[in-house]
């Protein structure tokens, strides 16, 4: 049975799956690079906590780097 508040979502698709996926990460990521700042601060004398605020943001800006290096590939190709 289809949910009539949702049956027609999705019929309308302006891009690939792919392409709106990497748009949308990309976006979370960097909702969550501009936090980590504060949750540092607020590790404040919690070394290992504070460290690993620290590790995740990197990881988290190699993985912006990697998914901009990608939607520019796509875009180049033409699937934007």
């Amino acid at each position: 049975m289809v949910d009539e508040a949702t049956e027609h979502m999705g019929e309308t698709k302006p891009m690939a799956n792919h392409d709106h996926d990497m748009v949308h990460e990309v976006s979370k990521r960097l909702d969550a690079v501009w936090r980590y700042d504060q949750y540092i601060a607020n590790a404040e004398g919690q070394d290992r906590l504070r460290q690993y605020w620290m590790d995740v943001k990197n990881q988290d800006l190699k993985n912006i780097e990697t998914l901009k290096e990608l939607i520019k590939a796509h875009a180049n190709k033409g699937c934007f």
